[in-house]
């Protein structure tokens, strides 16, 4: 892959936001607000040493000095579609956690919340807030699988390893039978399978890596093929949310109503 970005080039996603930014404010469910980050102007890439995505790229370096921006910068075109601790039970999981302020926040209100992320800073950061958190891939054997309560693929990590689907299949072994998943959507009415790597606002990036783009629609679809009911969709801040049940064994036809939560501005 050259130093290049191919295809559009602009920041298509943003993680993290820089690690001293003040806490969410909270949502119906989970704190869900934040500021989006400016666009990356167009500039020649400085050319530099990259490094593993996530661990020791601009996401690790912003991790430990809390200093920004990033962003997710595109380096394909869009594979579009055709017409477009192992003993414990855990309440929450928080997948592709960062720097933890979800998880450090559920915590200190006294909900047992552990973050899962790649990277070393991000763990270290979240536990440094009052965050349980491991570094491992979603992929990764993790503590509890089956037991989980609720898991959380926030802030674009629906498109982590590219492949949305086979994510949200993998969320489903992690959860147990009737337990809940929120996962957030992009803005826009896209379906994407990309190439992106992580870069800073000097042209420092990461290598290359596999992500995904998904609107609502598009995460309504996957979460179908996945064998997940949908039980409610909202806006909050500008930012769509989709909530999805897993059935529970001894009630396989049940079939929740979708909820259409308020929109919040």
């Amino acid at each position: 892959m050259s130093g290049t970005a191919v295809g559009i080039d602009f920041a298509v996603a943003e993680r993290p936001e820089p690690a001293v930014a003040e806490p969410r404010a909270e949502s119906p469910t989970v704190v869900m607000a934040r500021n989006h980050m400016p666009t990356l102007p167009v500039r020649p890439t400085v050319p530099v040493e990259p490094g593993t995505p996530w661990i020791n790229d601009p996401y690790g370096n912003a991790l430990r000095t809390g200093r920004g921006p990033l962003f997710l910068r595109r380096l394909s075109h869009p594979d579009r579609p055709d017409g477009f601790g192992e003993e414990h039970v855990l309440p929450l999981g928080d997948v592709g956690c960062g720097p933890g302020r979800m998880v450090a926040a559920l915590a200190a209100g006294g909900v047992p919340a552990l973050g899962v992320d790649l990277s070393q800073d991000a763990v270290k950061r979240t536990r440094h807030s009052g965050g349980a958190a491991i570094q491992r891939s979603a992929f990764d054997r993790l503590p509890g699988e089956g037991r989980w309560g609720t898991v959380l693929l926030m802030d674009g990590n629906i498109g982590i390893g590219g492949d949305p689907v086979a994510l949200l299949r993998r969320m489903g072994e992690l959860i147990a039978p009737g337990g809940l998943l929120l996962a957030e959507a992009v803005p826009e009415d896209v379906d994407e399978r990309l190439t992106v790597r992580v870069e800073d606002a000097h042209g420092h990036h990461g290598r290359p890596f596999s992500w995904a783009r998904l609107g609502t629609t598009a995460l309504l679809n996957a979460a179908d093929s996945a064998d997940w009911i949908v039980t409610g969709r909202w806006t909050a801040g500008g930012r769509p949310f989709v909530e999805l049940r897993r059935q529970r064994a001894n009630h396989p036809d049940a079939q929740p109503p979708i909820t259409e939560r308020p929109h919040h501005s």
